[in-house]
């Protein structure tokens, strides 16, 4: 099965949003997905009482909204910048 190309190994493209946070793209999915993940911890952006919630900044906010978000929703706004 490592051998199949799936979803999250075929490269997409990125919104100018998205590349501001992640890098130029394209990139795979799970690239995306871990380096999102980069900007979150390097930026102090989970919720400190519930670290299941993200509290975006100006960059990602760009991409998911200004509104605090549940990581799981968050990889379904971030999805819509790929294609």
């Amino acid at each position: 099965m490592a051998g199949k190309n799936n979803a999250l190994q075929k490269p997409v493209n990125l919104t100018p949003e998205l590349e501001n946070v992640v890098g130029k793209g394209p990139m795979t999915r799970a690239q995306v997905t871990s380096k999102v993940w980069d900007h979150i911890k390097a930026n102090d952006l989970q919720d400190s009482k519930d670290r299941r919630m993200i509290n975006p900044d100006d960059k990602l906010g760009a991409v998911i909204g200004k509104e605090q978000i549940s990581m799981f929703k968050m990889t379904g706004a971030v999805s819509k910048h790929m294609s």
